[in-house]
C-alpha cells in the first residue's frame, strides 16, 4: 500500500488519499507521456477496435521495435482484465511490421519514422514486433490479479507487470503517486534473455543536457548525473563501483567511455579526488537546484572517463542504439563494435 506523508517543521503529516472523477483521466496520461509510470514507450495508438475482442486501450512501441499493450483495469474483475490483455496479446503477435505502420500513422500527427526518431533518437526499425510487453494499469491491486501476473511471469517469464497508481488530496491539490507490482527491470531483463542478444556487460548512460548539468562539468570533475525527480535519478542507482559505461548525448552521439568509481549520491554530498563538487568551477551551477529535497534534487555517479570527448566530436552512426532510458543495459553489438573503433577503447571480456 502507498502512503504519502508531508515532511513540515520536522514532522509527518499524513496525505488523505483520494479518487480521480474519472480514470479515463489516467489514460489521458498516459498516453500524452508514459514517463509517468516509468515507461519508455512511444504511443502508437489508443482504444483500437479489435474485431470480436474489444477495444484495446493504448499501444505503444519501446526503443527496441517491440510492441507494449496497455489495458486500463477501471471496474472489470481480475479474470476479466487478465484475460483481456492476454486476448489482445494473441492478436498484437500477428501483426506485421506494415500493421504497425498503420496503426501508427492513423494515430500520430506525424509518420512513423518520424515519431520514433523523436522519441528515440534513432531510426525505426526495419523489422518490428519482435516481442511484446503487458502492462495492466490499475488504482489497487487484488489478491487474484496479483497471484495471476506472478503465476504468468515466474513460471512462464512472460512480460507481463501491473502499473498502480494512487491519487492523494492536499487541500485543493491532487496528488499522482505511481509503483509497479514487479520490478519492471527484472521483468523486462527476464523476457528481454529469451528473444534479445546477450547483455554484453557494459551500461548505456544517456548524459542530456540542461539547465541543471552540462556534460563538459561532467567530464572535467569526473561524474554523470540526473535527476529533476526520482524517476530519473533513481535509474543511476543501478550502477556500481567497476561498472563499465558508454555516455550517449541525445541528438550528437557517444562522447564518453569510464568505469564508475562511486555510486549514486545527492550532488550536495558528491565528493572526489579534487573535493566537493559544489565548490567546483562548473560551467552549470543550477546542478545544485534543490539540493536538499531528496525527490527534486540532482544526483551524480562518480566515473573515471578513460575517453571524454567534446560534444562536437560525438560519435554515431546510422542505426545505433540509443534511446531515453537515464541507464539501460548495451545489448546492441554492433553500437559496441562501433564504439571500440570511434573511442579507441579496447573492448574486455566481461
Amino acid at each position: 500500500m502507498t502512503n504519502l506523508f508531508e515532511v513540515s517543521a520536522g514532522r509527518l503529516r499524513p496525505v488523505a488519499k483520494a479518487s480521480l472523477a474519472t480514470e479515463d483521466q489516467i489514460e489521458t496520461w498516459v498516453a500524452e507521456d508514459p514517463a509517468i509510470l516509468g515507461l519508455d514507450v512511444l504511443i502508437i495508438g489508443r482504444q483500437i477496435t479489435i474485431d470480436n475482442r474489444g477495444r484495446l486501450d493504448l499501444l505503444g512501441l519501446d526503443a527496441s521495435g517491440d510492441l507494449v499493450i496497455l489495458e486500463l483495469k477501471r471496474d472489470r474483475t481480475p479474470r476479466e482484465i487478465v484475460a483481456q490483455i492476454l486476448d489482445y496479446a494473441s492478436w498484437a503477435v500477428m501483426l506485421h511490421t506494415r500493421d504497425i505502420h498503420d496503426i501508427a500513422n492513423a494515430y500520430l500527427s506525424k509518420p512513423l519514422p518520424a515519431a520514433f526518431r523523436d522519441r528515440f533518437d534513432r531510426s525505426l526499425p526495419e523489422t518490428l514486433n519482435g516481442d511484446h510487453q503487458l502492462v495492466i494499469i490499475a488504482s489497487e491491486l487484488d489478491p487474484t490479479t496479483t497471484r495471476i501476473v506472478d503465476y504468468l511471469y515466474d513460471r512462464y517469464d512472460m512480460a507481463i507487470n501491473t502499473a498502480l497508481f494512487r491519487v492523494f488530496q492536499d487541500g485543493e491539490r491532487q496528488l499522482l503517486a505511481t509503483d509497479w507490482q514487479l520490478d519492471p527491470e527484472e521483468v523486462e531483463e527476464r523476457s528481454a534473455a529469451k528473444v534479445k542478444a546477450p547483455w554484453t556487460g557494459y551500461w548505456y548512460v544517456n548524459v542530456g543536457e540542461s539547465e541543471h548539468r552540462s556534460w563538459e562539468d561532467m567530464r572535467r570533475h569526473g561524474f554523470i548525473a540526473a535527476g529533476n525527480g526520482r524517476l530519473y535519478s533513481g535509474k543511476l542507482e543501478q550502477l556500481s563501483v567497476g561498472d563499465k559505461i558508454f555516455a550517449y548525448q541525445k541528438g550528437r552521439g557517444y562522447v564518453g567511455y569510464g568505469e564508475v568509481t562511486a555510486p549514486a549520491v545527492m550532488v550536495k554530498d558528491f565528493v572526489n579526488d579534487t573535493g566537493s563538487l559544489l565548490s567546483a568551477d562548473l560551467v552549470q551551477p543550477n546542478l545544485a537546484h534543490d539540493m536538499d529535497d531528496v525527490d527534486l534534487a540532482e544526483y551524480a555517479v562518480g566515473v573515471n572517463w578513460i575517453k571524454a570527448i567534446p560534444l562536437a566530436e560525438a560519435k554515431t552512426f546510422r542505426g545505433v542504439f540509443a534511446n531515453q532510458n537515464v541507464v539501460c543495459k548495451l545489448r546492441d553489438a554492433a553500437t559496441l563494435e562501433f564504439l571500440s573503433n570511434a573511442l579507441g577503447v579496447p573492448l574486455v571480456s566481461t
